[in-house]
């Protein structure tokens, strides 16, 4: 009973969290992590703790592969490399410097279990960079900071589990590496054929919330087979997250997808909370610890501080020379777009025919079957260059990856797994609390006034609605195109556009597209309600007519979103738009009774 009653206070706390924070203008998870600090103090609460398991391995894989479901596939490959510098080569570096830097400031510790620390103060936090979405920054920062968060665990996971086998027994470079690439590929084919699983289960199952509660499972059913088998759980998570984002729309009903959005945004608002809070509930029960094994809560306090600031370092003198390489490497396909739009024209006017390429003189035939995929190539090259003109990386948007890189519930977690036997054990922990709450709150704190100051690259409404209107067009075409080829073939009245595809532009002076299109389809089912058979059947033909639009709109959307044509943005704006008129229509055939 205290345990419910304990878990039904919680969720009103993160509720109330959740609706006070705006007004105080702070992050929800920071005012949770002050919050749960001042209660872990109050004389007549217990101390709490946590076991680390439940956290990595209960909640993180869910978050993970929450996020992943919902990451612009797109993005995601165009950062990859941003972002596996950030995850891997950024996180090797600050274990090992920090390593060397705690093994020669802590007594007794050593070099394996200073580098056991700096690997679990290493990898940014997935919860964290919820912060990060709500200040408004560019969606390209989101995606980097976002995509870091998403695999950076891996790399410090590995890394920590090798260091404490080190400190135990002798471990070679060429070890440690083996586990790694280990723990990443076969975490990676679990994920991804559980992914594909996911998808083909999840199609045949007819009932959306049957669906949803399916889909809970399935981090799990990636991440406890991937770490039996020696592999990294949450990279697994990740992965299948990753493929079912990508086939949903395809796979999936629109009603399935809505559900899972729906449900999934409110598990993810539990668990993100919920770690923010357990965070500072556990702050008084690990200084306990400290004081009871005599190291020191200000040893532990002057660590932390030198712990955090080398960090924050270190990821400001790695970010600083990779924006610079992102601006080269932008720079060269700019000087490389005219080259590739002749190739694109040359191919587009081969038609279904060899065509003969020449490149530094030398000449190779591409036979017709290939040029299918060397246009599609062609077309991402192309499209990938102009997203990365229109969206450039500079020294603004550097500033703000560098400071957000912050800690959090994960530092934790992966510092009381360390064995019982580790030297300072209870320091330790101390060290890795006070540095991810302390980067919560100073790095979270102060980033919406840092973003204010440098005044990074935002997202531009005015192009938003020019790039929604050019998709506009194109989708207008596919159901006139879908409505002359009915009209062809029987004597229906042509249907209006509106209702179609109500225009996913903003409303101006006062005009609501959305209000229009629930208007017509209130009167739409009023009418069938009293209409006659004839009419009725009328009606039906008329919404399978409107059903077969909506599909091939959204064949449009998938191939333009396998061409990288259009901004992740504008393409789930659009498919959503789509979704929601699908879902009406059948509810409306289900309330005639069709």
């Amino acid at each position: 009973m205290e345990l419910l009653i304990i878990g039904v206070l919680g969720m009103l706390g993160i509720a109330g969290a959740s609706l006070i924070a705006p007004k105080l203008r702070i992050p929800a998870p920071l005012l949770l992590v002050v919050v749960g600090i001042v209660i872990s103090f109050l004389p007549f609460v217990a101390e709490f703790e946590i076991d680390p398991e439940w956290i990595l391995a209960g909640i993180l894989p869910p978050l993970l592969y929450s996020a992943s479901v919902s990451m612009p596939t797109v993005d995601f490959r165009r950062e990859f490399k941003t972002i596996s510098g950030l995850s891997v080569v950024l996180v090797v570096i600050s274990a090992v410097v920090l390593g060397a830097l705690f093994s020669w400031l802590i007594p007794g510790l050593g070099l394996a279990g200073g580098i056991a620390l700096g690997a679990i103060l290493s990898p940014t936090d997935a919860v964290a960079t919820t912060i990060v979405k709500r200040v408004g920054v560019s969606p390209r920062i989101v995606t980097v900071l976002e995509g870091e968060s998403l695999l950076n665990d891996a790399t410090a996971l590995v890394l920590l589990r090798s260091a404490i086998a080190a400190s135990a027994a002798s471990v070679s470079l060429w070890g440690v590496l083996g586990d790694f690439v280990w723990a990443v590929l076969i975490a990676a084919a679990i994920g991804f054929l559980i992914g594909i699983v996911n998808l083909f289960v999840r199609k045949r199952v007819q009932d959306a919330t049957v669906n949803t509660v399916i889909s809970f499972t399935v981090p799990f059913l990636a991440s406890l087979p991937a770490e039996a088998l020696g592999g990294s759980g949450l990279v697994a998570a990740v992965v299948a997250g990753l493929v079912t984002g990508m086939g949903s729309v395809r796979f999936l009903k629109p009603q399935h997808r809505l559900s899972d959005e729906q449900n999934w945004r409110t598990v993810e608002l539990l668990l993100e909370s919920t770690v923010f809070l357990v965070m500072g509930l556990e702050l008084s029960k690990i200084i306990n610890d400290v004081q009871r094994d005599g190291a020191g809560v200000w040893t532990a306090v002057g660590l932390a501080a030198i712990g955090l600031g080398v960090v924050t370092l270190l990821r400001a003198l790695y970010v600083a020379p990779l924006i610079a390489s992102i601006g080269r490497t932008q720079k060269r396909g700019e000087r490389i777009k005219p080259t590739l739009d002749k190739l694109q024209s040359k191919l587009d006017h081969a038609g279904d025919q060899d065509i003969k390429l020449e490149r530094d003189g030398h000449s190779r035939t591409v036979p017709a079957k290939r040029l299918s995929q060397l246009r599609g190539r062609v077309q991402r090259k192309s499209a990938d260059i102009d997203y990365f003109s229109k969206k450039p990386l500079g020294w603004r948007e550097g500033t703000v990856v560098a400071w957000a890189g912050m800690r959090g519930v994960v530092t934790l977690a992966a510092a009381q797994t360390l064995p019982a036997e580790t030297p300072s054990r209870s320091l330790l922990i101390l060290v890795a609390f006070l540095v991810a709450g302390s980067s919560l709150l100073i790095q979270g704190g102060t980033l919406p006034w840092l973003v204010r100051v440098v005044r990074p690259a935002a997202p531009d409404p005015e192009e938003n609605a020019a790039e929604r209107a050019e998709l506009m067009e194109l989708l207008l075409e596919v159901a006139r195109d879908q409505g002359a080829s009915a009209a062809g073939t029987s004597h229906e009245k042509p249907l209006p556009e509106k209702p179609l595809n109500h225009d996913p532009r903003p409303s101006q002076e006062g005009h609501d597209p959305a209000a229009d299109l629930a208007d017509h389809e209130a009167v739409e089912l009023l009418g069938a309600l009293s209409a006659g058979a004839a009419e009725r059947q009328e009606r039906i033909n008329r919404r399978s007519l409107r059903l077969n639009i909506l599909l091939a709109q959204r064949e449009l959307l998938l191939a333009l979103r396998k061409e990288a044509r259009f901004s992740s943005a504008t393409l789930s704006h659009a498919l959503a738009t789509l979704d929601a008129e699908q879902v009406a229509l059948e509810m409306r055939g289900e309330a005639e009774g069709h």
